[in-house]
């Protein structure tokens, strides 16, 4: 029984490889489900937004969905919005001009440009302001950016996945975050279950749950 039990696992783990889930290790229902989640909105262009407690795994999934879309070849950028105040929050997404503020000595592409083909990851979405929100669901509107002190808009070719540990639905209906961004953040909805669960089905990295 426990050879079969081996055997089963490993047989698992070769088509996670195959798939090229990474760190990706459950052996849940929950689990399975979320894998062919991952597969199936992988090869959209879509926005995804994924939800879950903090520390299950959310950017393996990110990192997952990126190697196996069409984009595998391109960039992979994140951005952790909770770690930067607004004005520099504001810079590292939409990239700045020289002399837009002091101590830009230089210009400076934005992430968002750096992504250009691949994929962008806003972890901590929930985080973000309402000025950043509004900067935000433009560029996801018109596909450009603008620098901080330009006027001239740059298209940016770039696939779009936010995470969130908090309640965006929640926030929506609080007012705290804009609906429209939350709808066109949320096209492709991937819930990760929590460890707290029970059961194995947290990420934990490659641990296998």
């Amino acid at each position: 029984m426990l050879k079969n039990r081996t055997l089963e696992r490993q047989l698992e783990e070769q088509v996670i490889e195959r798939l090229r889930l990474g760190g990706l290790i459950g052996h849940s229902a929950p689990m399975q489900e979320l894998y062919k989640q991952i597969v199936r909105a992988a090869v959209s262009e879509a926005s995804v937004l994924i939800e879950g407690e903090s520390g299950v795994g959310k950017e393996l999934v990110s990192r997952a969905l990126h190697e196996n879309s069409n984009r595998d070849k391109g960039p992979y950028v994140r951005v952790h919005c909770a770690a930067l105040a607004e004005n520099l929050l504001e810079s590292e997404l939409f990239g700045h001009a020289r002399g837009a503020f002091t101590g830009a000595e230089t210009a400076r592409a934005g992430r968002f440009e750096a992504a250009d083909g691949g994929t962008l990851l806003l972890d901590e979405i929930g985080e973000i302001s309402p000025q950043i929100q509004v900067k935000l669901l433009r560029v996801l509107q018109e596909r450009e950016v603008e620098r901080l002190g330009e006027n001239k808009p740059r298209k940016v070719d770039v696939r779009i996945i936010a995470a969130t540990n908090q309640d965006l639905a929640a926030m929506v209906r609080a007012g705290k975050f804009r609906e429209d961004l939350y709808y066109r953040l949320r096209v492709l909805p991937l819930r990760v279950p929590p460890c707290a669960s029970g059961g194995r089905t947290s990420l934990c990295s490659r641990l296998i749950c």
